[in-house]
């Protein structure tokens, strides 16, 4: 910024009346302008996966309003280090043609009855818990480094 310098005595001063007034023009715009920044736009789809569809063929998930079942379908994937077509059929998610889509049911039922056992309601179980992260659960912890 330049600023104009007026020579009081020995003192120098910043001549700070047109800098006033251009700080607060970009505030006064900042004020206008910040409610419109923080508005969703109109035409933008709302949140819960399926780009505002609801979800097709779902037999075992217990999904509550509201809920982001691509969030839950991420925890599936993260659980067993899988893509989402290790289910599904690519392209088209409700088909059940992938056999693997009603094993998985199967386990996530099996999940859901070992949590409703809990007299808390939290949940304790999830596919991470057995699959650490691979497509066949751990039965056994992993072998001792030899020393």
């Amino acid at each position: 910024m330049i600023a104009r310098f007026v020579k009081f005595g020995r003192r120098l001063r910043v001549k700070s009346h047109s800098m006033y007034h251009l700080v607060m023009r970009v505030l006064v715009t900042l004020l206008f302008l910040m409610p419109l920044c923080a508005q969703p736009p109109q035409d933008a789809p709302k949140k819960g996966g399926g780009g505002g569809r609801a979800p097709q063929n779902v037999k075992v998930l217990k999904l509550e309003p509201g809920a982001n079942i691509g969030q839950i379908m991420r925890t599936y994937t993260a659980g067993l280090g899988v893509q989402c077509t290790f289910c599904h059929v690519q392209g088209n998610f409700a088909s059940d043609e992938n056999p693997k889509k009603e094993v998985a049911r199967h386990m996530i039922s099996m999940v859901q009855e070992i949590n409703a056992k809990f007299p808390d309601g939290k949940e304790h179980v999830a596919c991470y818990t057995c699959h650490r992260g691979e497509t066949a659960p751990k039965i056994a912890p992993p072998a001792a480094p030899a020393q």
